[in-house]
């Protein structure tokens, strides 16, 4: 199968297309013929070496968690009607050597997830970390109806999801972004769109809510908008942080959030345990069908490109996925 593999180095040097063996399943699996392979922040960071870690986990790796395609082959104890299935699949290259950059992966046969009939593939490859990590970050404190929830960084992929989820679940939504896309973030159901850089953002904050401090925040820069997040954030209210790459040793201003009981819950989709997932996967499926959900994609790129693929979702600024066609070699 056309693979990209990956040592640990410069990414023009490290990001080779060759040939690997197509795995046959084992007990449990099935193998997914590949249409889009998802490119997240996450692949970037473990391509370029995380802090702590002196080399990769594996001499060869496949890149990428997150992917979509049709099942072609299953393992023993598994279904066989399930070979044609429309899936998306999560956490393919999550402690294991083979992800979604390539024709095809073999996984274990819960991490391919029946695609909804009228659902793209291109989305499917969006749901597993962006999907999941919005539905979580929106979800995970229990039913949001009635709630005002700000989401720090709503023009962002994941935040863009979150807004859509949140205004699916009946909360008020608040969202920051840049002014030039306020028009975007408002259009996919936030009540109130504030620039990010304002600065008297908590005031504005409050203000939007009627004068009262919000029950919830979706959080992507932990370190740069703690001090904000500290003054709108209710008492007994969630702070659901997914990021804070600007800032990766924050420093918290314990008083005020001690004394509003806050809740820091960390969100790491990869680890959330299968009670959470299945439920996560069941709100994105149903908003999905119920047309509350829009998965954009900024550009895709054949599997040959993947080093630019990368180099888009590390440069930033972009209005959706960055995704690959894992069928651009099948002919070549």
């Amino acid at each position: 199968m056309p693979s990209l593999t990956l040592n640990w180095a410069q990414l023009n040097e490290v990001l080779k297309l060759q040939e690997l063996d197509t795995q046959t399943p084992d007990s449990g699996e099935v193998r997914v013929s590949l249409h889009f392979s998802g490119v997240n922040p996450s692949d970037t960071k473990s391509r370029a070496g995380r802090p702590g870690m002196s080399r990769p986990a594996f001499d060869l790796i496949v890149p990428h968690s997150d992917g979509s395609g049709v099942i072609d082959a299953v393992g023993a104890g598994v279904d066989p009607a399930r070979v044609g299935e429309r899936v998306w699949v999560w956490n393919a290259q999550w402690q294991r050597p083979f992800g979604t950059a390539a024709s095809h992966v073999t996984l274990p046969a819960a991490m391919a997830v029946p695609l909804p009939a009228d659902v793209s593939f291109e989305t499917g490859a969006i749901l597993g970390i962006p999907g999941l990590t919005a539905a979580e970050a929106v979800f995970g404190g229990g039913d949001i109806d009635g709630q005002t929830i700000l989401i720090q960084g709503g023009a962002g992929t994941v935040g863009f999801l979150a807004v859509q989820l949140a205004k699916w679940g009946g909360a008020r939504v608040i969202a920051t972004c840049s002014p030039k896309d306020m028009a975007r973030v408002k259009a996919a159901g936030a009540e109130t769109a504030l620039d990010y850089r304002a600065p008297d953002l908590a005031a504005q904050v409050i203000a939007a809510n009627d004068g009262l401090q919000v029950s919830r925040v979706i959080e992507v820069e932990l370190g740069k908008n703690i001090e904000v997040d500290a003054q709108v954030i209710a008492p007994n209210g969630t702070l659901a942080v997914y990021g804070s790459a600007l800032d990766m040793t924050p420093t918290l201003p314990f008083m005020p959030l001690l004394f509003k009981a806050v809740t820091i819950d960390i969100i790491l989709i990869y680890l959330l345990p299968k009670a959470q997932r299945d439920a996560r996967i069941d709100q994105l499926h149903r908003a999905l069908v119920a047309g509350a959900l829009t998965c954009p994609v900024a550009q895709i790129y054949p599997l040959q490109g993947a080093a630019s693929a990368h180099e888009a979702v590390e440069s930033g600024g972009r209005h959706g996925a960055i995704l690959l066609d894992c069928k651009s070699r099948e002919d070549q």
